[in-house]
């Protein structure tokens, strides 16, 4: 095809004979993508450093020259090819050699629905391996309460040891070994649980393959419900209610709250409740304490204690600011707690009671393991799934969630206000906590509270407000690298905050470890969107003004309001 000179001074790129207008692109793959093109990668995700290791996004020159799409810079004038005779025969090549040294189990791996591997293998007509699997079979680790770690099933991508590293600042996993024998592993090959792993699973999420895979609890919880000895209760966050439909094949970031309460009602759950309820008490809570501390002068800043990833990140990490994370409970905590202490009334003795919580966070799971929440011998929560298994068990009764007419949770633990809904995103606890502490309450303040700058996607946000006669400052930071960025700032003395709220998952829960895959943005987004639409159409914006939660509080002894709603993380033990 002939190339048009053009007049103006944009420079463009011409991908297969099509004219492509360059808007400062950071690699030839993104270019691609503008053009509707979907080269297929393993190693490449945006929010990552580059690493071109796969080299499946491979294009060629007018040359002849193959390069990675990935890895390129684009340049003015340039042409390229995506799909010709030599790039065909490049990537069956690599599927293939990668599948020589891979697990076949394709038919009962975790991962057979969401594989990438299997998908690109379908896609390029891969349909015969010439070459055997002499690679040594590792043991599967399951020592971790949230993750599973498969090492015969890894294809040396490097997601996970990018994110683990890049995101969160951890780097529990990392390349090992030299040639033939590299492999990604932990330190000295220990296992998850030996590592200072906090459970984000956010290594899950970016793993194109069943190497990483979220321990499924669903057959603890078919248990459950097939004993007629059994109460089982379960509780629903925020966050999963603006992803559940993504596995049904609905549009990313789609409300579907009704019709997931429909479903846990056919499931066979005897109570259903919101854990957007116990979110507004953590508010209520949160902000007495916080103002509290502004009384006795500290101490500042105060850490939000919501998400446990966040919190074995400190003990870890940061123990020394242990005294600064809040007191309150989890939301799903408070909620096991309570209700536990609902039913534990003479009324409801004819049966044992379990407490499945849905979550949108693998870290959960571990949370629910801790020693902390255990009360007079029974756990607040018995049972953590996520947002996946949810779906797997939708799916496996057969029930079509896109056709269920909606239901409404149950009462007493049913009603939430936006303010409960808000935990759902980064930014949203702090949002939440200021709506609280504000003494004007009109639709003015509502507004100006949501750009005082704790909503979006900036990976640390901060804001300032007044509380009396004090200007309080306040950060929120998403993804544990941010949070540690921020910490060791404050430390250095060149910053200061009296309230910081912390996510470990980038975007928040509605981007947990636990929810269906997010490979785009855009769906983060209309995840995010979501959550603050169903804040928008919300009835009540305030937590304290939730009547359901005034009732609860009013049915509360004192004593029972510290033992149901708080708890306190012991120190490690220093070396001897």
């Amino acid at each position: 095809m002939n190339k048009i000179a053009t007049t103006n001074h944009d420079e463009f790129m011409w991908i297969d004979g099509l004219k492509v207008k360059l808007e400062g692109e950071k690699n030839i793959l993104k270019v691609i993508r503008k053009t509707g093109i979907h080269l297929p990668t393993f190693c490449y995700h945006s929010s990552l450093s580059t690493y071109g290791a796969c080299r499946m996004c491979v294009v060629e020159d007018e040359k002849g020259t193959v390069m990675a799409a990935c890895s390129t810079l684009p340049k003015n004038g340039m042409s390229i090819k995506t799909n010709t005779k030599k790039l065909l025969k490049h990537r069956r090549m690599i599927l293939e050699l990668i599948l020589a040294n891979h697990c076949r189990d394709c038919t009962v791996c975790e991962k057979n629905d969401d594989c990438e591997l299997r998908s690109l293998a379908a896609r390029l007509g891969v349909k015969h391996i010439r070459f055997d699997n002499n690679r040594e079979i590792q043991p599967v680790d399951h020592s971790s309460p949230s993750i599973i770690r498969d090492p015969s099933k890894c294809i040396l991508c490097g997601d996970c040891v990018r994110v683990c590293s890049e995101t969160q600042g951890m780097g529990i996993l990392d390349f090992a070994h030299r040639g033939a024998d590299i492999q990604v592993t932990t330190a000295f090959n220990k296992k998850l649980s030996e590592t200072d792993c906090v459970s984000c699973g956010q290594c899950v999420a970016v793993c194109p393959t069943g190497a990483l895979v979220i321990k499924s609890e669903t057959q603890k919880v078919w248990d459950a419900l097939l004993d007629p000895n059994k109460r089982v209760v379960c509780q629903m966050a925020p966050a999963v209610r603006v992803a559940l439909g993504e596995e049904f094949d609905l549009p990313a970031g789609e409300l579907v709250t009704g019709k997931a309460f429909a479903a846990l009602n056919r499931l066979g759950f005897d109570y259903v409740y919101d854990t957007s309820l116990s979110a507004d008490m953590t508010v209520v809570e949160e902000a007495n304490e916080f103002m509290k501390r502004l009384e006795d002068g500290g101490p500042f800043p105060m850490f939000t204690s919501c998400c446990p990833a966040w919190v074995k990140f400190v003990e870890s990490k940061h123990p020394d600011l242990l005294d600064n994370i809040s007191t309150c409970k989890s939301p799903m905590q408070m909620l096991g707690a309570i209700s536990k202490n609902h039913f534990a009334q003479p009324k409801w003795n004819d049966k044992d009671t379990v407490m499945v919580a849905i979550m949108p966070c693998t870290a959960k799971k571990a949370e629910v393991a801790r020693p902390e929440f255990v009360h007079k011998g029974k756990r607040d929560v018995d049972i953590c799934i996520t947002t996946q298994e949810l779906a797997y068990m939708i799916q496996e009764a057969g029930i079509d969630l896109s056709n269920l007419t909606p239901e409404s949770p149950d009462m007493p633990f049913g009603l939430a206000s936006g303010s409960g809904l808000l935990f759902g995103v980064t930014g949203g606890v702090a949002e939440a906590v200021i709506r609280r502490c504000n003494a004007e309450k009109t639709s003015e303040s509502l507004q100006a509270i949501s750009y005082c700058g704790v909503r979006g996607m900036e990976g640390i946000k901060e804001a300032t407000i007044e509380v009396g006669d004090r200007e309080i400052r306040i950060a929120v930071a998403h993804g544990l690298q941010n949070a540690d960025q921020l910490i060791k700032q404050m430390k250095s003395g060149n910053i200061y905050y009296d309230f910081i709220e912390v996510m470990a998952c980038p975007g928040g829960c509605v981007c947990g470890g636990g929810q269906p895959i997010a490979k785009r943005r855009l769906t983060r987004e209309k995840r995010m969107e979501s959550i603050y639409n169903a804040d928008g159409i919300a009835q009540l914006k305030y937590s304290d003004e939730n009547p359901q939660v005034k009732s609860l509080y009013s049915a509360m002894k004192t004593e029972d309001v510290h033992h149901l709603l708080h708890v306190h993380y012991p120190k490690p033990m220093a070396d001897e």
